[in-house]
């Protein structure tokens, strides 16, 4: 009868095991999401600040054609390197847009593996668990007989 009782009190460990199992890799998905969240957050911030520090620079360069007379309405040159500008500003948001969607991307896989493999802790513990007091019944059977 003994071997019974240790069967089911080990299959309810082992199930306990599995669920916690389960729970923190639950957990760990879940701050990996929020890594996520802050990522975007994070280049959103810094495509704001590129686009700072572009808006700072064009005043700046504007002000210093002004101060040497040139016409930046009819100036070739200065219209194409205003424009080189605005295409360099738009390259660097554009990658800072790309790095943040391959990082989120990553993420996003290494929160569905951890989901994954807690999934799998805890369906191997409910086997483990059957199994354990499948023994214990087949012990229990030996020693009545």
């Amino acid at each position: 009868m003994w071997q019974l009782a240790f069967a089911a009190i080990s299959a309810g460990g082992q199930l306990m095991a599995g669920k916690a199992s389960r729970d923190a890799a639950r957990l760990t998905a879940y701050n990996i999401e929020t890594e996520k969240i802050a990522n975007s957050a994070m280049a959103t911030q810094q495509a704001n600040a590129r686009r700072e520090e572009y808006d700072l620079a064009t005043s700046a360069n504007l002000a210093q054609f002004a101060a040497q007379g040139r016409d930046i309405g009819s100036d070739r040159s200065v219209q194409a390197f205003l424009e080189r500008q605005k295409e360099i500003v738009g390259k660097d948001i554009g990658r800072i847009g790309t790095q943040v969607q391959m990082e989120n991307l990553k993420l996003g896989s290494e929160a569905a593996q951890e989901r994954l493999r807690g999934s799998t802790a805890y369906t191997s513990s409910v086997f483990s668990a059957i199994g354990t007091i499948g023994e214990g019944i087949q012990r229990y059977q030996q020693t009545r007989t």
